[in-house]
């Protein structure tokens, strides 16, 4: 594999693009020195972010938001390739390693890599965790809810509870039986809260729900700490939250 090289567009001739293969490739805005997005393509992929953000039909995303800012102070997004000559899957791979390296919540990609929630970067504590993990039995109704896209290591308990509790499209009348919820990230329950109270979200949420709660006590949360729910989510299920009884 190649090290790190930039493009300009004069330079992505047909031997070039050929030449390439797949790849995977960083945006990077000039002023900040901060990479917003990384991306994985062939031929002149790219390039194609800038020409989408600047075509006639606006596209109204964060990306092209950024694009078009550095744009108008008269500078011009930095096009990286960060690794090329590669097989469709090994740039899956390079990939979701680097979004996972950066951090989903520092970049504007709309969703996590390439088995990322399998395979993604993890401490040794939590791949102990993982892969000696008990399956969790539950005895009474819990709603399990997928953190992956707002969880941060070190995160504070408060932060944990406030991405966990809201804002969710799921029915009040189904979970106003509920009483516990689990928060889960990348399989493993993270945390478990008690629920003191469902509400239905504003206007602007409309169909979703939330809860009011707290830190469920010590006997529920070493009966389901991280234990695996992976079985909750098979290949191919993408809502963030189960039921489970």
């Amino acid at each position: 594999m190649q090290k790190i090289i930039q493009t300009e567009s004069k330079k992505l001739n047909q031997s070039l693009t050929e030449r390439l293969g797949y790849y995977v490739y960083l945006l990077k805005d000039p002023s900040t020195e901060t990479i917003f997005y990384v991306g994985k393509g062939c031929g002149k992929r790219i390039l194609a972010h800038e020409k989408d953000a600047l075509c006639k039909i606006i596209k109204d995303n964060e990306k092209s938001r950024i694009i078009r800012k550095i744009k108008k102070t008269g500078k011009k997004v930095e096009e990286i390739i960060l690794r090329h000559g590669m097989s469709s899957r090994e740039a899956f791979e390079v990939e979701s390693a680097m979004i996972d390296y950066l951090g989903k919540n520092n970049l504007v990609n709309i969703v996590s890599g390439h088995h990322s929630q399998g395979r993604g970067i993890m401490t040794l504590q939590e791949l102990n965790a993982k892969y000696k993990a008990v399956a969790a039995e539950f005895q009474e109704e819990v709603l399990l809810i997928n953190i992956n896209n707002s969880f941060k290591r070190g995160m504070s308990n408060d932060d944990l509870y406030e991405v966990t509790r809201k804002h969710w499209r799921v029915s009040k009348k189904n979970v106003d039986k509920i009483k516990i919820v689990c928060a889960v990230y990348r399989g493993l329950i993270r945390e478990v809260f008690n629920v003191e109270k469902w509400c239905v979200s504003p206007a602007s949420r409309k169909g979703r729900c939330y809860f009011i709660g707290k830190p469920a006590g010590k006997k529920i949360r070493q009966k389901y700490l991280n234990k695996s729910v992976i079985k909750y989510w098979p290949k191919g299920v993408a809502t963030p939250v189960r039921y489970a009884s």
